[in-house]
C-alpha cells in the first residue's frame, strides 16, 4: 500500500495492523496535512458484520471531540475499500513506553488519570470502549493522552452486533464479563483501565498464562500478586484504589469513572 493514494490519501507508512483493519501514515493531499487512515482487511469486505463494527467505531469517536480522543476526520469507501481518517499521534504508545520499564508514580497516576478523563467523556455518551489496552493508548510529545481504536466500542443505544457469548477484547486486559462473554457495561473499562495501571507501575501482567484458555481461567480464578509486592514505592492508596477498579465482582468496583478519576486525583494531590 506505500506510495497508493486511497481517496485522496497518500499512504507514507504502515504504523501498525491488527485482526480486522491496518493503519497507515497518510497525507491528506486536499488539506496537505498528515493523518492516520485505519483500511478495513481486504478480506473483512464482504463481511456485514465487519463492516458494521468498522463503522460503529466511526460513530463512537466521531461523537467524541475531546482533548484525550483522537480526533476522527472522515470515513469512506474508495474501490470496495472501507477506510477512517483521524488525527496522526505524534508520539509513542504507551505499551512502547512502558518497554524501557515501569514508569514513575507521579508519572503513571497522570496517564492513568488523562485515560479515564477520555473515558468519562465516552461513557457519558453511553460509549463503552471495550479494547483499553496499552496498544490503544497514545502518549504525544507534549504529554498529552489519547484513547485510540474505538474499533470495539459499544454504543447502548444501538443494535448489537455480536454473536451472544462474542468474546471480544484483548485478553491480557479483559474483564471477567467480557472472558465469560456476558454483557457488559462501564465497569468493563474501569477493570480494564485497572489492568493497564497495573502493568505500567510493576512491568508486569496482573494474569499470565501459555495460552487463551489458561488466561480466561486465570481472569476468571486468580489474584494478580500484589503491587506494593513488585514494587514497594507505590501508595497504599493507590494500590487499593486499582484493587478496587479489578474486583472480580464488577458491582464492588468504581461505579463510574468519575469515582475513579476523584480518586486518582487524591492521590495525586496527596504527592504534590
Amino acid at each position: 500500500m506505500i506510495g497508493k493514494t486511497i481517496s485522496h490519501y497518500r499512504i507514507i507508512e504502515e504504523l501498525g495492523t491488527g485482526a480486522m483493519s491496518t493503519v497507515y501514515k497518510a497525507e491528506d493531499t486536499v488539506l496537505e496535512r498528515i493523518v492516520a487512515i485505519k483500511i478495513l482487511s481486504e478480506g473483512l469486505h464482504n463481511d456485514l458484520a465487519a463492516r458494521k463494527r468498522f463503522l460503529r467505531g466511526a460513530q463512537a469517536a466521531a461523537k467524541l471531540d475531546r482533548p484525550n480522543i483522537c480526533t476522527l476526520y472522515e470515513i469512506g469507501e474508495t474501490r470496495q475499500r472501507y477506510f477512517a481518517s483521524m488525527a496522526f499521534v505524534d508520539g509513542q504508545s504507551l505499551r512502547e513506553k512502558v518497554e524501557n520499564g515501569p514508569l514513575a508514580v507521579n508519572e503513571a497516576v497522570g496517564i492513568g488519570l488523562q485515560i479515564a478523563e477520555g473515558l468519562n467523556v465516552a461513557h457519558k455518551n453511553n460509549i463503552i470502549h471495550r479494547d483499553i489496552k496499552n496498544a490503544n493508548i497514545m502518549i504525544t510529545k507534549e504529554g498529552v493522552v489519547k484513547v485510540l481504536d474505538f474499533g470495539l466500542a459499544k454504543l447502548i443505544e444501538k443494535e448489537e452486533i455480536t454473536k451472544p457469548r462474542a468474546i471480544l477484547g484483548t485478553l491480557t486486559y479483559m474483564s471477567p464479563e467480557q472472558a465469560m462473554g456476558q454483557r457488559v457495561d462501564f465497569r468493563t473499562d474501569i477493570w480494564s483501565l485497572g489492568a493497564v495501571m497495573y502493568r505500567i507501575l510493576t512491568g508486569e501482567r496482573p494474569f499470565k498464562a501459555r495460552n487463551a484458555a489458561g488466561m480466561i481461567k486465570a481472569i476468571l480464578t486468580d489474584t494478580p500478586e500484589r503491587i506494593r509486592t513488585l514494587r514497594e514505592d507505590v501508595p497504599e492508596d493507590l494500590e487499593r484504589i486499582i484493587e478496587k477498579m479489578m474486583e472480580r465482582g464488577r458491582q464492588l468496583r468504581h461505579n463510574n469513572m468519575e469515582e475513579v478519576i476523584a480518586d486518582l486525583r487524591r492521590v495525586r494531590s496527596a504527592r504534590i
